[in-house]
């Protein structure tokens, strides 16, 4: 089934004017001023995409009502076949070079030796990784956290003052007298 694409590279209908374009179209659109200055460009934007063809062409004769001619373009659904490339032979040194240089030796251990799939792995060939392993079940994986020390504080200018003293705490109020109810009386 067939999709199509609705782009739009700020072309007027013959005949139409320019602000009344604008207008419609920031209309149609609920458009601000910086996506109609955006619309207007001159680059090729697409308004919608993903449409079957009445939805298209309904889109298309919206818009040049509006005084825009817009392109409708039919996007072809392609699945992109990727084809995995061998891994690239490794370059051997001149003959004569390779008499003096020591052959090559084995990563050391812990280390991780990677063989490249494809043409894209290959720029990961010389990277020299750790290797790191699996821990068992229920192992902690954190370190240890580091005993917290106790900051440096002088406090010998501070001293204790004895039980019971004042010290410069606001005072209470005295309690106002109780409320006179003696003019209220209980209804049976």
């Amino acid at each position: 089934m067939a999709r199509y694409e609705i782009a739009f590279s700020a072309q007027l209908v013959p005949g139409a004017q320019l602000e009344l374009v604008k207008a419609n179209l920031a209309k149609l659109f609920q458009a601000d001023e910086q996506r109609l200055a955006l619309l207007f460009s001159g680059r090729r934007i697409v308004i919608k995409g993903n449409l079957d063809a009445a939805g298209a062409e309904k889109y298309r004769s919206t818009l040049e009502r509006a005084g825009a001619l817009v392109e409708v373009a039919c996007v072809e659904e392609e699945i992109e076949e990727i084809e995995l490339a061998a891994p690239p032979v490794p370059v051997s040194a001149p003959v004569a070079a390779a008499a003096s240089v020591a052959p090559t030796q084995a990563a050391p251990t812990g280390r991780l030796q990677v063989t490249p799939r494809d043409e894209y792995m290959a720029a990961f060939a010389e990277v020299d990784a750790p290797d790191f392993g699996m821990a068992p079940l229920g192992d902690d994986l954190q370190d240890d956290k580091p005993d917290v020390q106790a900051p440096p504080l002088d406090l010998s200018q501070f001293s204790l003052a004895p039980a019971g003293s004042d010290m410069g705490e606001i005072k209470k109020a005295p309690a106002g007298p109780p409320p006179d109810i003696s003019h209220l009386k209980l209804q049976e």
